[in-house]
């Protein structure tokens, strides 16, 4: 079961992952940005071919939905330690939301800062590694690099807010 939105962020009630993938129904995210210690570089990773949304794509995100009764910093600290077994502090940066024809969510960005080492989800993950800021940048703005739709946009606003910082 997992936390039920509405519109403006408010939770609403729970309902059943499947529910929630058929409906698209309004849900909750917490989502990671990996960096390395030094801020230079950030962990991107592939997905798996057996992922339910978007599978075998590229994502420089960790996370995933927010389970019922639980808020988003809880969730952000168990998919990192999930995907790939880190336990950090997490610094919140924003919230924003995602929609397109497929699904809809409100999502709690994070970011952590680490060097590893990384122990990969093998139900989640099948490949991982660093990316410079800068090649982040150039493979964001490539349509033709199959990164996850909701990564290119949440990552890309996060660039923003970097660059303009």
């Amino acid at each position: 079961m997992i936390n039920l939105y509405d519109e403006n962020r408010f939770v609403i009630g729970t309902v059943s992952r499947e529910r929630m993938r058929a409906e698209n129904l309004w849900h909750g995210c917490a989502t990671i940005i990996v960096r390395s210690v030094d801020g230079s570089r950030v962990y991107v990773h592939r997905r798996t071919d057996t992922k339910d949304i978007f599978p075998g794509l590229y994502d420089c995100t960790a996370g995933g939905v927010i389970d019922a009764g639980e808020n988003p910093g809880e969730a952000a600290e168990r998919e990192l330690r999930e995907e790939l077994g880190v336990e950090v502090p997490l610094k919140k940066l924003f919230i924003s939301k995602y929609v397109d024809e497929r699904t809809r969510y409100h999502v709690w960005v994070y970011e952590a800062r680490t060097d590893g080492p990384f122990t990969h989800q093998p139900e989640e993950v099948a490949w991982g590694g660093w990316m410079d800021l800068d090649e982040l940048r150039v493979k964001i703005e490539d349509p033709d690099w199959p990164l996850v739709p909701d990564g290119r946009a949440i990552a890309g606003e996060w660039l923003r807010q970097v660059s303009s910082s």
